[in-house]
């Protein structure tokens, strides 16, 4: 990962405990398909997160298959989730997993461009998660920014891109230019804006966790 030492990584794993076996089999369904889902340390990141904060609504950018989606639902009894996936293909497959964990009633899942879905929503989330294309991290933010309540928490993950966010190197078949160079830029906007209070951590492959105004 770059990000931080293997062995600190494998030993942070050993304390991971799935929140259901339903869940870790999807997880080892998701890995063996190469099919990106939240990492382990994340995870456990973000259950206890919510867990502390207690979000009543959550705005999901990025569903996959669902998994994410399905985590947050398991972490808070009453929480309600509204999910953004643009892919035809990952929508299908998280709304038969949505079935599979009789979640539709607590999970509201759309298949769309992102930026047109949340448009069309009303503006009363208090936890956004980000987790979908990179280079419009920033747009994403914007957008969902303002269908929040005042003191929301915006987290946005992979904001690292394997350490290559840092150092360019890391990119080693220079794939990823644009993706490095707007997410910087994302980063540097979230740093420089003086009304949102913003950590950046090496949890996973970095996450940018931002506090807005309460006024």
């Amino acid at each position: 990962m770059n990000i931080t030492n293997d062995i600190v990584t494998e030993y942070i794993h050993n304390f991971y405990r799935p929140l259901s076996v339903e869940l870790d089999d999807l997880r080892e369904v998701s890995e063996e398909e190469n099919i990106p889902i939240i990492l382990k340390e994340t995870e456990n990141f973000l259950v206890t997160f919510l867990k502390i904060t207690k979000p009543k609504k959550i705005l999901e950018i990025g569903t996959a298959i669902g998994y994410s989606s399905i985590v947050f639902a398991n972490s808070l009894e009453d929480v309600r989730i509204t999910t953004i996936e643009k892919d035809n293909d990952l929508y299908i497959k998280a709304k038969s997993n949505l079935d599979r964990f009789n979640l539709n009633s607590r999970i509201n899942i759309f298949s769309g461009d992102a930026i047109d879905v949340i448009k069309t929503l009303n503006d009363d989330y208090d936890f956004v998660f980000i987790d979908a294309s990179k280079s419009h991290y920033k747009d994403f933010f914007e957008a969902a920014e303002k269908k929040c309540l005042k003191g929301a928490v915006i987290v946005s993950d992979n904001v690292l891109l394997k350490a290559s966010t840092v150092d360019a190197s890391f990119d080693k078949g220079r794939r990823h230019r644009t993706n490095i160079k707007r997410m910087r830029e994302f980063l540097n906007y979230l740093n420089e804006r003086e009304d949102l209070s913003t950590a950046l951590i090496s949890c996973g492959d970095g996450l940018a966790i931002t506090k807005l105004n309460e006024k």
